[in-house]
């Protein structure tokens, strides 16, 4: 937050007060009129431990030693192929051609029972590879070490690569795997020895295939006895199946150390996306971005076009400004809410397990590369708290220092333990041309099977804002920033009351409403009696602009975060004579200072009548639609359901599973790439531990 303009704007305020001067202040008290550049999410703080200035006592340190040993003395655990398999769906070129949020309404019934769902796009669905693989620009990466990852550590800074760089390191990296795990001790024994080797012809044409081309044919056409028996039975395939089971035979049991680079959060507006830009304005990277209507008179481009890829909302960089997206109103881009991020995955390169930020949906497409393996777990809130119960049962002394670990990203736990802990999972294998979406609230993590290039960004359907008022809750639980303000957002959305399309959201937003509104008479009540003084007569604030949520909205809503919990003050704000810089929200204003309550004041941007009056507009926006609009289905997330199945149509991924051979060459041509050089040796490397003592 800007602590030069917080302390401007609250100096005014006391200036005013001490002066006896109460006179109109809107030529001072105002919005920014230098704006500031686009928005970036503040950076989660990691936990460091530094066990040199830490007195851990013994007691949690062999309380620590007895979980380790626990978990690398598990013989007997069950395998993960046990995991049942989530619900892939196979939508029509009409789907194709309408709007994402409208089909996956249509399927939310029943793939948010899994909390996460595959999307495989109609026969036809080509879009160009729309990165510059050639570009000089280099990105950062996050060096894991897989062997640690269930101990809630910190990711360290990994290399620096450009594309080629970097997939000419994941292939080799995945290459080194497969020939000291899965080689015959003679090659040329297999069946066809061009099928897979580095090089060969095949290889090389796949490499070098048209950017964007349909990968799913590498699946979808494996003769069926090559699925089942494999090439040769005695080459061993690496598999998504073999490659599962390795991958938590490291993580849970530190068979080997593995520390591998991922490029993980790569920015679209610096590095760019793999999808093209609207022309239509569409995308907050489009250099047309309206803040005005979408260009609903325009007809839409045919399906599989060239125009069809820059346009349909199908395109990450579209999703958020569908006129269905409650996120439409955000008109300022912010990385990874509205604005997509880049992947570049390499062999067990790894997403942890997290929710979304706000407990939104997100949807992930695969580019290019080998597959990724997807977790999720249902956003009810019997499983969302499974899931932190694990976190807590088994880093209690991490979770003490740390109480937000999960929103650190940095920790994964087996399906297996979560299970075993009551915790229902699914899993979804994600080839190049997919889709995966999830759900709000529910927790999803997973890892890359070899070199891959992947994208994700947030949308938000009407029905997510019950989890919203949670995500809100638990925020200001952990004094953690939200990416905006929720409260603006719900009243926004109660701005542009015409676009709230049935009475269930009508009725849902108006409960929102109303609960705000209580809470906030009641302590604005409580604090006046207390002795808080009402300035709000006296010093003219700027009205909260709710036509859009823009980028002086934002930086105005900076200035006003509250000092205890950081929840943005949007309606009102309690201030002190004592500090031009702090703020608090009405819940937290005792914790601010010492000073007399004679001392503190209160600023009011919306009065009481404009809440009710807001309130009012909704519900009769619900009444005209409660004859002329068809109910849709309640929130059921809050539901818990029976034990998970393998969803229906699941068999043929569960033979895809366990056969397809993962392919280990990069997503582009690396020849003219030189070797890379580093002395760091965490750059996707292993070795075996010999001797390990037992705990």
């Amino acid at each position: 937050q800007n602590d030069t303009a917080v302390s401007t704007w609250l100096a005014i305020v006391y200036c005013v007060i001490e002066k006896g001067t109460m006179e109109s202040t809107n030529n001072v008290i105002g919005y920014s009129e230098q704006r500031s550049p686009k928005r970036r999410r503040i950076p989660t703080k990691t936990f460091e431990a530094d066990l040199a200035t830490h007195d851990v006592m013994e007691e949690e340190e062999r309380l620590l030693a007895i979980a380790i040993a626990n978990s690398q003395k598990d013989k007997g655990r069950k395998p993960v192929t046990n995991i049942p398999f989530g619900p892939t769906f196979y939508p029509t070129v009409e789907d194709f051609s309408g709007d994402p949020l409208l089909y996956i309404k249509k399927i939310r019934s029943v793939a948010e029972k899994y909390g996460i769902c595959r999307i495989v796009p109609p026969k036809g669905w080509s879009p160009p590879f729309a990165l510059n693989v050639d570009s000089p620009k280099k990105f950062q990466t996050k060096d894991q070490s897989i062997h640690r990852l269930q101990e809630g550590i910190s990711f360290g800074d990994g290399d620096d690569y450009t594309m080629k760089e970097y997939q000419k390191m994941s292939s080799n990296w995945s290459k080194e795997w497969k020939k000291k795990h899965y080689s015959a001790p003679d090659e040329s024994s297999r069946g066809d020895p061009k099928a897979s080797i580095p090089g060969s012809p095949e290889t090389k044409k796949s490499e070098s295939q048209s950017p964007g081309a349909p990968v799913s044919s590498s699946v979808e056409h494996i003769d069926s006895k090559e699925m089942k028996h494999g090439v040769n039975n005695s080459q061993p395939k690496m598999t998504p199946e073999s490659l599962e089971q390795d991958y938590w035979d490291i993580v849970e049991t530190q068979l080997h150390e593995i520390d591998v680079d991922y490029g993980n959060d790569v920015d679209t507006t610096e590095f760019g996306s793999g999808f093209p830009i609207s022309d239509r304005g569409r995308s907050v990277n489009s250099a047309s971005f309206q803040a005005g209507q979408l260009d609903g008179d325009l007809p839409e481009p045919a399906f599989a076009t060239k125009e069809y890829y820059k346009e349909t909302f199908w395109n990450l960089n579209n999703i958020p400004n569908s006129k269905n997206s409650v996120l439409r109103h955000l008109k300022v881009g912010i990385n990874g809410i509205n604005v997509p991020w880049l992947y570049f995955g390499c062999l067990f390169s790894t997403f942890c397990w997290h929710n979304e930020d706000n407990y939104m949906y997100s949807i992930n497409y695969h580019h290019k590369g080998a597959p990724k393996q997807w977790y999720g777990v249902p956003g009810t809130k019997q499983d969302a708290d499974g899931v932190e119960r694990v976190f807590k049962s088994y880093l209690s002394m991490k979770m003490r220092d740390v109480p937000d670990l999960l929103h650190h990203i940095t920790t994964s736990f087996s399906p297996r333990l979560l299970n075993q802990e009551g915790v229902r999972v699914c899993k979804l294998l994600q080839h190049e041309g997919e889709f995966i979406v999830t759900f709000p609230r529910a927790f999803h993590g997973g890892f890359s099977l070899g070199p891959n290039c992947g994208e994700a960004v947030n949308f938000a359907l009407h029905d997510w804002i019950p989890h919203a008022v949670d995500a809100n809750e638990r925020y200001r639980s952990f004094g953690r920033p939200s990416v905006f303000s929720h409260d603006r957002l719900v009243y926004t959305m109660a701005h542009h009351v015409n676009a709230l399309r049935t009475k269930e959201i009508c009725a849902s937003l108006s409960k929102e409403l109303r609960r705000l509104m209580e809470e906030e008479l009641l302590l604005r009540q409580k604090l006046i009696k207390a002795g808080v003084r009402d300035v709000s007569k006296d010093v003219e604030l700027p009205p909260n602009r709710l036509d859009q949520l823009d980028e002086e909205s934002a930086d105005y809503d900076d200035k006003r975060l509250c000092h205890s919990c950081k929840h943005i003050c949007f309606f009102s704000a309690v201030c002190c004579e004592c500090s031009d810089r702090k703020v608090s929200c009405l819940r937290h204003s005792h914790y601010m200072c010492r000073c007399s309550i004679k001392r503190k004041y209160i600023l009011i941007w919306t009065p009481e009548n404009e809440m009710r009056e807001t309130i009012s507009r909704v519900e009769k926006r619900g009444e005209e639609l409660n004859c002329s609009a068809p109910s849709e289905q309640s929130n059921t997330s809050s539901i818990r359901g029976g034990p998970l199945e393998d969803a229906a149509g699941s068999q043929k991924d569960r033979v895809i599973h366990q056969s397809y051979e993962v392919p280990v060459h990069p997503i582009c041509p690396v020849d003219s790439v030189p070797d890379l050089v580093s002395s760091d040796t965490s750059i996707c490397s292993l070795s075996q531990l010999k001797d390990r003592p037992e705990l």
